[in-house]
């Protein structure tokens, strides 16, 4: 998705449920024992599930970044719980076969002068494969470039497949 494209319309059509990129949740902590904890523990009794989790850490705070089964039910979560967050758009893609599937994928985005900005595996294996997310500095141009070298992207779809 490109800044100043489409329409609001088009928009919530494009962050449908099959939409190539999948959601980031960044959300600002802390720097206290139990702060994860608490946050984590919001989504007991839900259908939201964590899938991936980075976290960060300064002395002041720390940012936790998380993949979610359910995503809009998780913002909600977030959300009522009063946490600073910022949603972004990431690319999950599953590692192909062969010895270094990671050095494909990097290959893959080298060649269209993409840059990786950040990388985590997902905690699930959609599919049964292993898979990663990516945030990188040009998404529409590294989702064709994945695409059309052949790797398979991974959507929202995928990630509420763990009910």
């Amino acid at each position: 998705m490109s800044t100043g494209e489409g329409t609001i319309g088009e928009l919530g059509v494009m962050r449908g449920r099959d939409y190539p990129s999948i959601r980031q949740f960044t959300v600002f902590l802390e720097n206290r024992v139990g702060q994860l904890l608490d946050v984590i523990r919001r989504f007991e009794g839900s259908r939201v599930h964590i899938v991936a989790l980075s976290i960060h850490d300064s002395t002041e705070c720390s940012f936790v970044r998380f993949l979610l089964s359910h995503p809009e039910q998780g913002r909600e979560i977030l959300e009522r719980a009063g946490l600073a967050l910022i949603e972004t758009d990431l690319i999950g893609i599953e590692l192909p076969e062969g010895p270094q599937p990671l050095l494909q994928v990097c290959t893959a985005l080298l060649q269209a002068e993409v840059n990786i900005v950040q990388a985590y595996p997902l905690l699930m294996r959609p599919h049964d494969k292993p898979a990663v997310a990516l945030m990188v500095d040009n998404i529409d141009m590294g989702l064709e470039t994945l695409a059309s070298k052949g790797f398979n992207m991974i959507t929202e779809r995928d990630l509420s497949d763990v009910d």
